[in-house]
């Protein structure tokens, strides 16, 4: 087994390690006799290397497989500052007595000759100078940066630093890496817990599991290219669960059909067997990895496929797909015909999502085809299937991708996307496009088109997204002429509130990104009086040299409103502290308010910065806050690393109206819905629930002083209405979820792998009695977007009464 972060990256670098139970000074364990550290190469790709990645390599001296399943390789420069961190590359299945393993690592722009395919893969661009590899037993990163330290930590199996790393074994790092040599252990795989005894700088030597050299040869034993079928046929390799009964085996001769070529990205091909066995459980296709080299076979190929048996897992997270690695194949004959494809629709498609293991693992559960739709999907991968007339219900990405919908009645919204109503009520009909046809442009389509005809490919997984169908021949899109939204301009006595989140603007961005998210503002929104927006950046973005201030990406985002017709807006916001608030490295996230001066006024009260927590202040004529604008609880631990919500206080019409603008922790970390684990597991959840209940502790502290106090809070709460983190914010009926009062098939500002939903909000405290509440979709349907996200916007009246 291998599991990666992505199967795009997987051949980026790879780290040649020997494994060793323990290789640390006389504080660590014995010196291994079984699995250790064989070989470190960081020079991958660099001017004057021959290898394109870096590698490291283990090794097992041992006379028993050495199990790597939830270990790690991990990585730390050679000279650790206070700010450098232990990067983990996931390691699985075993290295079998006296074979390696080998971890890829990343690649750089030089060298002609890749690595063979890698038994694991990471994305850390190690130094071909100095640095430090450990083998872990676990996958959390390191602390320790020093050997003493290093030497306290018992989950570290082994350990390497070379050049001049402060972090080795024993008396000194091993010395002489370069762009063009390794350090490497003898071939004794000795280890004596010194690095500078143990191993020595050569020329790099990388050795896959299967034995495979970067120069294509294999150990002695290598089967060979065999001309009869061997007796296992895919079905068997497929088995009746999701993981295959011969995982890490070698297998010979496996007949098939070549169905689909993969020349881009993750390399291979895939092959189909004509004598399929009677369980529909056992799938009949699967997918031939050839790692950085172009398949040589064609569609219609009649072949033999010899190899080992892997399931690669694109994350630790994900479910595996079963493939043949390392393989070697015998062409018997061309231009056969392919293999009927399995037709995929409404009738086919199980109408329950998939089989729970109360949190745990559904890899061992025998598999239910007809029960559970992605059952069905796992007993396909590798298989031909055909789709037809299907719905997009997610718009095309950059990434080429589009989702369509085999289910055309299953929860269709007013605009043709499909609705993700709750955690119990899965959209089964759901499934990504892709296209192996790199000669055509890939259709650009928007939520509510039709991929028109017959698509028809091969069933693969991914960790974004999980099943999906690699097009061999893609349908004709249908235009269904979806339009953005426009919504009214408010009336003289209504005040318009509305939140945007603006996808991480700063002042560095291009001027098409401003205009477009300006015309959304003047034109789509009709000038709200009060817009908050979330994701606003300091000045220059991802530069982190201590910018805090968004002055100029404001300046330019209000003339751009101008531009475009609106109001010159007025801004209030509180800066964050420096590398505080979370988001991307150096870009220092917040909420800000723009208002339109001449229809409302912002009642300024001195004293709130990034660390004071506003409070509700009783008077005789009602409540004010303590400072405007101002922060909720800035010091609390819900807020750790994320945006603090921005609270300011409005006049309008000489009426007090207090907003609170939100832009909670995102759902990163969460396991996803199709993944390995069931029911999936929401970790981010937790913080978001603490959030809520900050919020909703501060709306009731306006409503203790005054029950009529009017507040409106808003933004990106990156969480359902359904959710608990709902349930925390309106708590004692404080707020009011206003997504709740359009029809079921409206309740959604956001599209996610095919799924209409909801994570912006707005809320409306029991003081505001009239209102008029709009979601206006410009963004999250479309292909060509200025954010992720669509605005969201309420007319309130403030004098209004029931």
């Amino acid at each position: 087994m291998r599991i990666s972060r992505s199967r795009s990256v997987l051949l980026a670098g790879a780290v040649a390690v020997t494994l060793s139970a323990t290789a640390l000074p006389a504080a660590f364990a014995a010196p291994s006799s079984t699995a250790v550290i064989s070989e470190v190469y960081g020079g991958g790709g660099n001017s004057g290397a021959t290898l394109t990645r870096d590698f490291v390599e283990l090794a097992n001296s041992g006379s028993a497989a050495y199990d790597l399943s939830g270990f790690s390789v991990q990585y730390l420069p050679g000279a650790p500052s206070a700010g450098s961190l232990w990067q983990v590359s996931a390691l699985t299945g075993s290295v079998a007595p006296g074979g390696r393993y080998l971890v890829a690592q990343a690649a750089g722009t030089g060298g002609t000759v890749a690595l063979p395919a890698p038994d694991a893969t990471g994305t850390v661009a190690m130094s071909a100078a100095s640095g430090s590899i450990a083998l872990v037993s676990g996958t959390t990163p390191l602390t320790c940066k020093t050997a003493a330290d290093c030497a306290a930590d018992t989950r570290i199996v082994d350990l390497v630093g070379y050049g001049s790393a402060v972090v080795r074994e024993g008396s000194g790092p091993a010395t002489g890496a370069s762009a063009t040599a390794s350090v490497a252990r003898a071939a004794s795989l000795a280890d004596t817990d010194d690095n500078a005894t143990d191993l020595s700088a050569a020329p790099p030597t990388p050795v896959n599991a299967a034995g495979e050299t970067s120069g294509g040869g294999t150990d002695p034993g290598d089967p060979g290219n065999p001309t009869e079928p061997g007796t296992v046929r895919v079905h068997d390799i497929q088995g009746t669960t999701r993981v295959s009964p011969l995982d890490g085996k070698a297998v010979t001769g496996v007949p098939g059909i070549v169905t689909a070529v993969r020349t881009t990205g993750s390399k291979g091909f895939w092959i189909q067997d004509t004598a399929p066995d009677a369980d529909p459980r056992t799938g009949e296709g699967v997918f031939v990895y050839t790692g950085s080299t172009a398949p040589a076979v064609a569609v219609g190929d009649s072949v033999l496929v010899s190899g080992t048996v892997d399931e690669y897992y694109p994350s630790a997270t994900t479910q595996s797909i079963t493939e043949i690695t390392a393989p070697r194949t015998t062409v018997l004959s061309s231009g056969n015909a392919l293999p009927a494809p399995v037709v995929l629709d409404a009738a086919a498609v199980p109408a329950a999502y998939v089989s729970s293991a109360g949190g745990a693992s559904i890899d061992a559960l025998p598999l239910e085809p007809s029960v559970y739709a992605l059952d069905l999907y796992e007993s396909l991968e590798g298989t031909r299937v055909q789709i037809a007339d299907t719905r997009v219900t997610g718009a095309t990405t950059a990434y080429d991708e589009i989702w369509v919908t085999v289910e055309p009645k299953q929860n269709p919204t007013r605009r043709g996307g499909t609705l993700y109503s709750s955690y119990t009520d899965q959209n089964t009909g759901r499934i990504k496009v892709m296209s192996l046809d790199t000669t055509r442009p890939f259709p650009v389509g928007n939520v509510g088109d039709v991929l028109s005809g017959t698509t028809t490919g091969v069933i693969d997984y991914a960790s974004f997204g999980g099943y999906n169908l690699q097009a061999t021949e893609l349908g004709t899109l249908k235009d269904n002429g979806l339009r953005r939204e426009v919504t009214r301009r408010q009336k003289g006595g209504e005040l318009a509130v509305a939140t945007y989140n603006v996808e991480n603007l700063d002042a560095l961005d291009e001027q098409a990104k401003f205009d477009t998210l300006a015309e959304g503002v003047a034109v789509n929104l009709s000038s709200p009086d009060i817009v908050s927006l979330e994701e606003i950046q300091d000045d220059n973005g991802a530069v982190s040299d201590g910018t805090v201030g968004s002055e100029a990406t404001l300046k330019r985002f209000t003339d751009a409103i101008v531009a475009a017709g609106g109001p010159r807006y007025a801004w209030r916001y509180v800066a964050p502290q420096d590398g505080q608030d979370g988001g991307e490295p150096g870009g220092n996230i917040r909420n800000v308010f723009l208002f339109n001066p001449h229809r409302v006024s912002f009642v300024d009260r001195a004293g709130g910065d990034a660390t004071t927590a506003v409070a509700a202040v009783p008077t005789r004529k009602g409540v004010t806050l303590s400072v405007s604008p101002g922060r909720i609880a800035p010091a609390s631990a819900a807020w750790d690393d994320s945006r603090k919500p921005l609270v300011g206080e409005f006049r309008f019409h000489g009426k007090p109206v207090f907003v609170i603008g939100n832009h909670f922790t995102s759902k990163g970390g969460d396991q996803p819905l199709h993944g390995r684990y069931q029911e999936p597991s929401r970790s981010s959840e937790t913080k978001r629930v603490q959030q809520a209940a900050e919020v909703n502790t501060f709306v009731k502290s306006l409503l203790a002083a005054d029950k009529s106090a009017r507040v409106v809070t808003l933004g990106d709460l990156n969480d359902f209405a359904f959710s608990p983190t709902m349930s925390a914010l309106t708590a004692g009926k404080a707020l009011k979820p206003l997504i709740t009062t359009l029809p079921a098939n409206e309740q959604y500002s956001y599209v996610y792998e095919g799924n209409s939903q909801t994570l912006d909000h707005i809320l409306t405290s029991p003081g505001i009695r009239r209102f008029d509440y709009d979601v206006v979709h410009i963004n999250a349907e479309f292909a060509d977007q200025a954010s992720d996200h669509d605005p969201q916007i309420v007319r309130i009246k403030v004098d209004g009464r029931r």
